[in-house]
């Protein structure tokens, strides 16, 4: 065991196969081999909770054990809160609902054995054409942004458990995904200072936690070219010096291609001299863990600021480890969830018209495809027909009589690499309205409110922020409230398990 090991944080993903369990070796090794933590994606809550408790008690080492919980805890693990887009919460103007998201999310968390929250996403959404932001941001206009990350970050951390602000110096005016390839920010330092840097500074005025780099090039800030995440320029210099952060720089996952170029080792290598502490999701702990003790032994890496490193780390991991020992009383939030999943629906598009039944429900999905399954559809039509409309799905012929409606889902997806919808699902929306025999007519969009001016239509648009199954109940809720044609029937739906995305 090395205490070198202390800087990697491998993912462990859930199968539905298989659970956890296909991956024990891979636990068990990474445990022995001392790291300072692990990335959790996916699994049922008592799983989740089962697996953290091994973790802690079989480590040596005090752990950070994070995941990617922005839209509540729920977004990753079953049988816990979802909660809508941060967009969407930040659209209602209400701090107090910021900190309340914040605050359900990280409890729920620390119950896990959780905790360390990668959120808030403190990117600006000031790009309509970058293909990874979008509904992840608190909004385009930087003050506000940065009151919403203070707001949350003072609540996560009010739970005992670490924030992680993202993605410095920002990834808003990216158009490509770093995912898949090296963006580049083509401004001028003064314009990243005067708005992109702002959301940073106030999460450092909070005292997060933890800041994490973007696997971006910002020329103006380091004319080498370097990603962020590999660049001393950007943070050390500007983070660490100019905006005197003190607390964990944690960088992006160590599998996406913007900081590959060179090899996963070199680019650990690269992010330590840079000024990180953590590095997120390496895919080989081994290789990396000897490029850095031989980068040390060669002089390349100077082993005192590494132990600094390694000493903050456990700084903030004993202080986590304090706070999960506090008894706080747990409070049950599905009343207030629900009531902000319904708040945060509404038309951007004409008035919503009466829908007489029977329904004729056309899913349109952009959200198809990819590594990872899109959520379910089922709980919105589950809802609706709880509720009691008359539902024709699929292939079956239009009526005469009823209502057309279209679900349509659009939402940001890694793998898409890029933004708003395909050109196939736009042509599907104007065929089903062209081909329908009626004139009640309704598109319900799952995605980000702007891209509604993607669709050359005269039809009222209802704005459900994104496809999640929280926001299909919600959204079937609202519509047999304010829709359905003779019912003001409203119905409480179960909870359905929530599939994991990427961070």
């Amino acid at each position: 065991m090395s205490e070198i090991a202390e800087l990697f944080y491998p993912a462990i993903r859930w199968e539905e196969s298989r659970g956890y369990e296909g991956q024990r070796t891979a636990i068990e090794d990474a445990v022995r081999l001392g790291v300072g933590g692990f990335i959790l994606f996916g699994g049922p809550s008592e799983h989740v909770a089962a697996l953290t408790e091994d973790l802690h008690s079989k480590s040596k080492a005090a752990l950070l054990i994070g995941a990617d919980l922005e839209r509540g805890a729920g977004q990753q693990f079953a049988g816990e809160t979802a909660l809508p887009p941060l967009a969407a919460i930040a659209s209602l103007e209400d701090l107090q609902a910021v900190r309340r998201a914040a605050s359900v999310t990280a409890r729920e968390a620390r119950e896990l054995g959780i905790n360390w929250i990668y959120a808030p996403d403190c990117d600006l959404d000031i790009e309509p054409n970058n293909p990874i932001v979008g509904t992840r941001s608190f909004g385009s206009d930087p003050d506000r942004v940065g009151e919403s990350a203070a707001a949350w970050i003072d609540a996560c951390q009010a739970e005992g458990v670490l924030a992680c602000a993202k993605h410095f110096p920002g990834h808003g005016r990216t158009t490509v995904d770093s995912h898949k390839e090296l963006p580049r920010v083509e401004v001028s330092g003064d314009v990243l200072r005067q708005s992109d840097l702002v959301p940073f500074r106030r999460a450092i005025e909070r005292g997060v936690a933890s800041i994490m780099s973007a696997h971006v090039a910002f020329p103006a800030l380091d004319p080498g070219g370097a990603p962020a995440t590999l660049s001393s320029a950007i943070l050390t210099d500007l983070l660490r010096k100019e905006m005197e952060f003190t607390g964990l720089v944690v960088t992006d996952a160590l599998i996406m291609e913007g900081v590959l170029g060179g090899g996963e080792s070199e680019a650990v290598v690269r992010a330590l001299e840079a000024g990180c502490d953590c590095m997120l999701y390496p895919a080989n702990v081994v290789d990396s863990e000897r490029a850095v003790m031989k980068a040390i032994d060669d002089g390349r890496l100077d082993a005192d600021r590494i132990h600094q490193s390694i000493e903050r780390r456990r700084r903030w991991a004993r202080w986590a480890a304090l706070s999960r020992d506090t008894n706080r009383p747990a409070r049950d939030e599905t009343g207030w969830a629900t009531h902000i999943a319904e708040e945060v629906i509404h038309t951007i598009r004409g008035k919503l018209p009466r829908l007489p039944q029977p329904w004729n429900l056309v899913i349109v999905d952009d959200d198809l495809g990819g590594p990872y399954p899109a959520p379910s559809r089922d709980p919105l039509i589950t809802g609706l027909r709880t509720g009691g409309v008359e539902l024709v799905t699929g292939d079956a012929p239009q009526r005469d009589n009823g209502a057309t409606v279209i679900a349509l889902f659009g939402d940001i997806r890694a793998w898409k690499g890029r933004p708003g919808y395909s050109a196939a699902a736009k042509e599907t929306v104007r065929r089903t309205l062209q081909e329908s025999k009626t004139n009640a007519r309704l598109i319900v969009q799952f995605s980000h409110p702007r891209l509604a001016s993607e669709l050359d239509v005269n039809v009222p648009i209802l704005c459900a922020w994104g496809g999640e199954a929280v926001m299909q109940r919600a959204t079937a809720r609202v519509m047999l409230r304010e829709l359905a044609t003779g019912s003001e029937k409203r119905v409480e739906i179960p909870r359905e398990p929530q599939l994991p995305e990427e961070f």
